[in-house]
């Protein structure tokens, strides 16, 4: 899956919303906290991770790519 950026970045948490992987900001900063989502590899704990082109994304079972 690709997420194409209309900005120089997008917040973690606001990319999950957009792709309706969460039910709401609160579902996603929870899923965040929890340690489910990865980030290029590595768990990310930062609600607010600025995302940019490039960036690889793994939660719930999904891939995103940042373009």
């Amino acid at each position: 899956m690709e997420f194409k950026l209309k900005a120089e970045f997008i917040e973690l948490d606001n990319m999950l919303k957009v792709l309706e992987l969460v039910a709401s900001g609160a579902d996603a900063k929870q899923q965040i906290q929890e340690g489910l989502v990865k980030v290029n590899g590595v768990v990310e704990l930062r609600i607010r991770r600025k995302l940019k082109q490039g960036d690889l994304i793994e939660f719930g079972g999904n891939m995103i790519t940042i373009t």
